[in-house]
């Protein structure tokens, strides 16, 4: 453990890590207190596309922990960000949420219902037959299909809803077309976190509960890996996957224990 407490950077999972629904799970105060103290650079990060870094920012913010919005980068502003150096200053048609939809303004992107350069899918409650119809059309006209992230579901307070894998489907079958997913396992989400933070990956940890988003996106990019079993993934879980994490802990508040 005193090799992952000399990180200079961590990069974390959310759900699962910090909170569960609107509970803060035990250890998380003691965690960002000691990240603050130890002027240790952090970022959290998330596969849902749905939320901006502020929205974040207030939501950790009404349990009781503060944090500035710049500690927060979501799949949506890779997705951004990876769309701005493809094409700069190009056009989408997206099915997502606010948070999305705010990151591609940013980057400089432009709202098209027309003939736009990609079909971005995301999260969101207003997914319905009328858009995906028209996502079909546009990617069948030439536009390129973009997931924010490729997980097939997402935790809810209501329980187990369908996420951006699960909403792509009917258009890559309906296409024949393949998206292309930008947040984790994606490497390349992991590659825009590090140049946020400014740091390198020998001198960043990235903490997680998901051996098949977190963990295996650690690995790829060559990042040493925490996995915490506040979340999704148990011990017997471990069985089932062909690499493992560096380390195992209970939850985050074992990171700065001595």
């Amino acid at each position: 453990m005193d090799k992952i407490r000399e990180k200079k950077a961590f990069i974390c999972d959310m759900d699962g890590v910090l909170y569960h629904g609107n509970d803060v799970l035990p250890g998380v105060h003691e965690f960002i207190a000691w990240l603050k103290a130890n002027d240790k650079k952090y970022l959290f990060l998330t596969n849902s596309s749905e939320r901006s870094p502020r929205e974040l920012s207030q939501k950790l913010g009404r349990m009781g922990i503060e944090i500035g919005e710049e500690h927060f980068y979501t799949s949506a502003l890779a997705t951004a960000a990876f769309l701005a150096s493809q094409r700069p200053g190009g056009s989408a048609y997206v099915i997502g949420e606010a948070g999305l939809i705010q990151a591609l303004y940013e980057a400089g992107f432009s709202m098209n219902n027309v003939d736009p350069d990609y079909v971005v899918i995301g999260e969101t409650r207003t997914y319905n037959f009328e858009k995906i119809e028209k996502a079909v059309m546009l990617v069948r006209e030439g536009a390129k299909l973009i997931g924010t992230n490729p997980d097939l579901t997402g935790p809810t307070e209501k329980g187990i809803v369908p996420a951006t894998g699960a909403l792509v489907s009917p258009i890559e079958l309906t296409t024949g077309s393949r998206a292309y997913f930008v947040g984790k396992p994606n490497p390349l989400m992991m590659r825009h976190a590090l140049k946020v933070l400014g740091c390198q990956r020998e001198d960043t940890a990235i903490v997680g509960d998901r051996m098949d988003t977190d963990i295996i996106a650690g690995i790829e990019s060559e990042i040493e890996t925490v996995l915490v079993l506040s979340g999704v993934t148990s011990r017997d879980d471990l069985k089932r996957f062909a690499y493992g994490p560096s380390y195992i802990l209970n939850g985050v508040g074992e990171i700065p224990a001595p």
